[in-house]
């Protein structure tokens, strides 16, 4: 007779998986850019990234969210935010991977590309503290239309070695970077900040507030405030270099559905010191740059996400055996593993093509990065709570505990499409893009790269142009366009560079109807089992 308390019929722990070799779809969307295979850096952070190490402080530091202390025991303002361990030790691996600014001073081979793939790939550990990362690496950008604060900042900006000290950034080993650009009464209507900067010598004096400063504990913020010559953007260092501190009054941490390992803050400014960065009016040209940046991170973000769910399915079902045989062998599961894959490997290929783009000095690639970056923000991201719910659907009533760790990634999959510009916001920046010549062109030649090759993928492109053809009145169809022409991007990129049945299941499922909205969906004949072996194989 069977023990009724012997515990069967469960899945192992999914540890000791190097996640970058065992990522074939990370694979194929990397090698038309670069030959990455053997890179020690990407094997070493896959490998650390499937580790029981790595595993184990995930959780820990979402249990135990950061510590605001506005004060210490004698009265003295202080504003300083405390962490678990855990979230040092991911902060401290993923400055040492370089996955902040380092490949702004490589002089490696495709260090953007590279970058973009070791931070999808550590993204899938722990995502919340991918945010002063992500900042960080985007801070630099903006900080080049400063020649003088950019030599000052950059190189500690770029430095692998993780510095809380509370010093000044010439006296530490390495910095972070972070954004306040959002105020009560704007969100994303930047242009409505009330936030004053008033010259004062070489410096600005800033007053008022930021309704969202996220990563308030790092060295330096790009800030949005008026100027006398309209808004404009600051460089505001947490700590001054006589060694003072900037006023820098913290007056909450948000209670967040998700993102709870990372601190998000209210922040108040009271005559705290500021460095125009670029001319006084040009804030929100001279930010946009960092805006850019981190749109990339949230499509690399969402697709971490994306792929780290996926996996979590397919190893569950492949160990978890019901109605006579295992999950991963029903054909009704089969189709919903197969469907989230394809997916998957879609989010993976745009991101990392956008990526690619970063590495070019051709002025082409600049206007598809204008084109693209909205596009996939806009899709990849709308998509990830979709894909993570039905994922963690797939492990039942084992998926809906803490301890899976899928409600930590379904907590988090709704971030990336409201940070920097929610749906609507992208979705009108494409039109916006659209009226640039250079940036229509850039997604046609995308599409004229597999002309012909299936007539299904070429029927979705000439509904784009018909669509485009009152693009002066289409804000109210902006989203549908967006999606059409994000999935249409997918579409090219995997005949191009998937295989073939992973290409034609996306497109007979997302552009030629053959799909019933929901996953799980795709035509009986596709071959699902094809798809579904280069998950975890």
């Amino acid at each position: 007779m069977a023990d009724p308390f012997a515990v069967t019929n469960q899945a192992p722990p999914l540890r000791g998986v190097n996640f970058f070799t065992r990522d074939a779809a990370l694979g194929d969307a990397l090698r038309p850019y670069a030959d990455l295979t053997g890179d020690p850096d990407l094997h070493r952070i896959g490998e650390l990234a499937g580790s029981e190490e790595a595993l184990s402080n995930a959780l820990p530091a979402n249990q135990n969210p950061p510590v605001l202390r506005t004060h210490d025991r004698y009265g003295n303002r202080i504003d300083e935010v405390e962490f678990h361990p855990s979230w040092h030790w991911l902060m401290e691996q993923a400055v040492g991977f370089g996955l902040q600014a380092a490949p702004w001073t490589s002089e490696r081979p495709s260090p953007h590309l590279t970058r973009a793939a070791g931070f999808y790939l550590w993204s899938q550990v722990e995502p919340g503290h991918g945010c002063p990362i992500s900042m960080t690496y985007a801070a630099v950008p903006a900080l080049r239309a400063d020649e003088q604060l950019a030599k000052e900042w950059v190189p500690q900006l770029a430095s692998t070695q993780y510095d809380v000290r509370r010093l000044p950034a010439a006296a530490k080993n390495g910095v972070l970077a972070g954004m306040g650009m959002t105020e009560k009464q704007g969100g994303s209507d930047v242009r409505a900040n009330l936030t004053t900067a008033t010259p004062a010598g070489d410096v600005y004096q800033l007053n008022g507030h930021k309704w969202f400063c996220s990563a308030p504990q790092v060295d330096l913020f790009l800030v949005l405030a008026q100027a006398p010559d309209g808004l404009s953007c600051f460089v505001v260092p947490r700590v001054l270099a006589d060694g003072n501190r900037n006023p820098f009054a913290l007056q909450r941490l948000k209670d967040k559905l998700g993102n709870r390992s990372n601190a998000s803050s209210e922040v108040e400014f009271h005559g705290t010191i500021g460095y125009r960065l670029g001319d006084e009016g040009a804030g929100v040209r001279t930010i946009i740059e960092m805006v850019a940046a981190t749109r990339l991170d949230c499509v690399l973000g969402s697709a971490a996400l994306q792929r780290r769910a996926l996996v979590e399915a397919t190893w569950h079902t492949r160990h978890r055996s019901a109605f006579g045989g295992l999950l991963a062998d029903k054909p009704a599961m089969q189709n919903v593993l197969a469907d989230l894959a394809i997916e998957s490997e879609a989010a993976t290929a745009l991101g990392m093509r956008l990526a690619a783009a970063v590495d070019s000095s051709d002025p082409k690639e600049a206007a598809f990065r204008r084109i693209a970056l909205p596009l996939a923000k806009f899709w990849v991201c709308k998509r990830t709570p979709f894909m993570v719910a039905e994922a963690l659907e797939c492990l039942g009533g084992n998926g809906y505990v803490e301890e899976s760790g899928l409600p930590l990634l379904y907590r988090e999959s709704p971030l990336n499409s409201i940070w920097e510009g929610s749906g609507n916001v992208n979705a009108l920046d494409v039109l916006r893009a659209l009226r640039r010549p250079e940036s229509l062109e850039a997604w046609l030649t995308e599409m004229a790269a597999v002309q012909g090759a299936d007539a299904r993928l070429d029927a979705a492109v000439n509904d784009v142009l018909q669509a485009l053809a009152d693009i002066e009145n289409a804000e109210a169809g902006a989203r549908r366009l967006a999606a059409r022409m994000a999935l249409c991007l997918q579409a090219s990129l995997l005949i191009r560079h998937s295989t073939p049945v992973v290409a034609d299941a996306f497109v007979a499922s997302r552009l030629a109807g053959d799909w019933g909205g929901v996953f799980g969906t795709l035509p009986r004949t596709t071959p699902f089992e094809q798809i579904v072996s280069r998950t975890i194989g």
